[in-house]
């Protein structure tokens, strides 16, 4: 049975055969995380489990009081009858998918992944597996992403566009994964340096010291007050929009990178001047691709509204459920503001 490594629980996804669970959402004896965003590691669990990659990361969003277990890529240890490893899902720094091996068969749960080129973060690896439990953040088949070559020219085309109207270009984007690939992104087609909102420079200094290659940034902080950011990029978080911060730029045109920027309307009702399609998730066809990549017959699908998804890998000849359909009881799994 599948339950025997895989099981929904109110604390989240247990496997009874090893004992742990993965991405947790309450305090438990022993977690397994996948990657660093808040709605995949919580603080408060007695013991983790963490990809080496992203264990800075996960240090920095855990507190130091918490112990912390890093593996290398595809290094396999025992938690009680099963064997686990870590492998790149391509999601953001340090993400990975956990293989478990046990019970006569071999599951992935995948956390969150995409298929496209990252510079700083490692690729996704397919993952050979009978069951692999698989996201949906963008499980629909409208949803498919632009090169980021286009994307970039856009993002340096709507700079210059400020500049010559003497605004401040305000980039609103995740601080943790979103923020670092544009910001390695644009370095390979600028120098300039950006402006960074205090919540990002942590987060953009842990990947700096991870050796990723970015632009320079300089805090929004130390700029006198008054000083006029006329044709300069700055970076936000999306909490920062419509805030008092917001009011050292005077005039300014806002952007926001998001794949959910893909649906029309979607700009205009966030109130954004710009939208850029940039996704750290797959999109329709990245999600497809890994299904077929890992082999798996059957298929649990997590993360947002996943129906599409399903009906699709049925008329395909897969195996393919909600996750909660293994049994137990686990809150749906829905894309948290960092998810996009």
């Amino acid at each position: 049975m599948d339950s025997d490594l895989l099981l929904p629980r109110p604390e989240g996804l247990y496997c009874p055969a090893g004992d742990f669970f993965i991405d947790p959402m309450q305090p438990v004896a022993r977690a397994v995380v996948t990657h660093a965003h808040g709605d995949h590691a919580r603080s408060g669990s007695g013991l983790y489990h963490v990809a080496a990659a992203g264990e800075g990361l996960m240090r920095e969003r855990l507190g130091a009081a918490s112990v912390v277990h890093a593996h290398a890529w595809r290094e396999a240890f025992a938690l009680g009858d099963t064997r686990v490893s870590f492998h790149p899902s391509g999601h953001i720094l340090g993400a990975a998918q956990i293989r478990i091996e046990g019970c006569g068969k071999v599951a992935v749960v995948s956390g969150d992944y995409k298929r496209d080129p990252d510079p700083t973060c490692t690729p996704f690896e397919p993952v050979p597996c009978d069951v692999f439990v698989t996201e949906s953040t963008f499980g629909l088949p409208i949803y498919r992403w632009p090169s980021m070559r286009q994307v970039v020219d856009e993002i340096l085309g709507w700079v210059d566009e400020c500049a010559a109207r003497g605004v401040a270009a305000v980039l609103f984007c995740y601080a943790l994964g979103k923020a670092q690939r544009l910001l390695a992104e644009l370095a390979t087609r600028s120098e300039r340096t950006v402006h960074l909102h205090g919540a990002m420079l942590r987060l953009v200094a842990l990947y700096r010291e991870a050796g990723v290659p970015m632009l320079p940034t300089v805090p929004v902080s130390e700029s006198a007050r008054g000083k006029d950011f006329a044709g300069e990029l700055v970076m936000a978080p999306p909490s920062a929009a419509g805030s008092p911060w917001m009011r050292r730029f005077g005039k300014a045109s806002t952007g926001f990178a998001s794949g959910w920027m893909q649906v029309r309307g979607a700009r205009r009702r966030r109130g954004y001047d710009r939208g850029f399609v940039v996704s750290d998730h797959a999109d329709w066809p990245g999600l497809l691709r890994s299904v077929a990549d890992c082999g798996a017959k059957r298929i649990y699908v997590t993360h947002g509204d996943g129906e599409a998804l399903i009906r699709h890998l049925r008329e395909n000849g897969h195996e393919a459920f909600p996750l909660r359909s293994l049994g137990g009881q686990m809150p749906d799994l829905r894309s948290s503001e960092e998810g996009d």
